[in-house]
């Protein structure tokens, strides 16, 4: 039975940190937003993640907090100044962490709903005070469950990724000007830790197969200094197939992968980014379970090896879980994608 007596709540949603994590959240906005037009929905985010919020349709207000706002009384003084004035009822805690339940408890709302269990973490259990135990086991499904109190069950999966026309029009130009605006893949060699980092030879294999196969360039894209060499690299052992795709943000990124035809790259952000705009991918996990925080849905492809005990120990610096994933594997999964009947399938060679 729902606890909403209203049809316009004021709902607050609270993931702060990670731009994937915050992604693969969305669908709880709009499950929100369908079940509640007339609602007041806003969202307490760090400022990196913020990026992918600004502009959401389900969304009346994105609040931003400085990263480690909660380690100094100022701090959070402060976020309890910018949550308490939009009078939130509820909040659905969907991280169920220290910062993320604090920031629920600070903007006033009388139920807090969150995780219990091994997903409810650090001090959540005490600033929540409804606490569901999540069954399923992907981060979005875990997060859509915590609306049960609301009458949410089982909601339709949507992402509706705010992506601007300025956006899409400079992706259309710069896709013209690389000389890849018949169609093309995008790699991603970008990884937040180095145990998730795949070679770069072997991306550039994946190119090169890419397009003497399919006739299907590749676009690197990358996100700071250190991925802008990677992606120079890949390039470089791509027999001519790739091509650097220029400095992007958020917006333009999303914009470039929305254009593609194949997404192919380690469990990262801008993974979840292309599952949001709807291009087909094909992700690499090591350390990180295609289960939990996998490419959501169809019809993408999670490729994990595990080693011969079956599991993996690792390290933040081992990668070695990601090099038990060949080349000739992704390849392989590749072609499955491409020859499938999906929106943005390419003529297979």
């Amino acid at each position: 039975m729902t606890m909403v007596s209203s049809e316009a709540p004021r709902i607050l949603i609270s993931r702060m940190s990670a731009v994937g994590d915050t992604i693969l959240t969305l669908p709880v906005a709009c499950a929100l937003r369908e079940r509640f037009p007339q609602a007041y929905l806003g969202w307490v985010v760090e400022p990196r993640p913020s990026e992918v919020l600004h502009g959401h349709e389900c969304l009346d207000v994105v609040i931003t907090l400085p990263r480690g706002w909660f380690r100094k009384l100022s701090g959070v003084i402060e976020a309890r100044r910018k949550l308490k004035p939009h009078r939130f009822e509820f909040s659905i805690d969907c991280q169920s962490r220290t910062k993320s339940s604090l920031a629920c408890w600070l903007s006033g709302a009388k139920t807090r709903i969150g995780c219990r269990g091994k997903y409810g973490s650090e001090l959540s259990p005490y600033f929540n005070n409804l606490l569901i135990e999540p069954q399923s086991t992907h981060l979005t499904d875990r997060s859509l469950e915590l609306l049960s109190p609301l009458g949410i069950v089982e909601p339709p999966v949507q992402w509706k990724y705010p992506l601007s026309a300025d956006a899409d029009q400079w992706a259309s130009e710069i896709t013209q000007r690389l000389g890849v605006r018949d169609g093309y893949a995008v790699i991603n060699p970008g990884a937040s830790l180095d145990a998730r980092r795949w070679e770069m030879c072997r991306f550039g294999c994946v190119a090169q197969h890419l397009g003497e196969r399919h006739k299907l360039p590749s676009v690197v894209v990358w996100g700071n200094e250190r991925e802008e060499k990677w992606a120079r690299e890949i390039v470089a052992t791509s027999a001519g197939h790739a091509t650097l795709a220029p400095a992007t943000d958020l917006t333009t990124l999303a914009a470039i992968i929305k254009h593609g035809r194949l997404f192919v790259s380690g469990d990262t952000g801008p993974l979840h980014l292309a599952v949001a705009v709807r291009t087909p991918s094909v992700a690499l996990h090591g350390v990180t379970r295609p289960e939990n925080s996998g490419p959501y849905g169809t019809p993408h492809i999670a490729i994990r090896v595990l080693n011969d005990k079956g599991s993996q120990q690792h390290s933040p610096t081992d990668n070695s879980a990601m090099l038990l994933i060949t080349s000739e594997r992704v390849c392989c999964e590749c072609d499955r994608m491409l020859a499938t009947n999906h929106g943005k399938q390419c003529e297979v060679a």
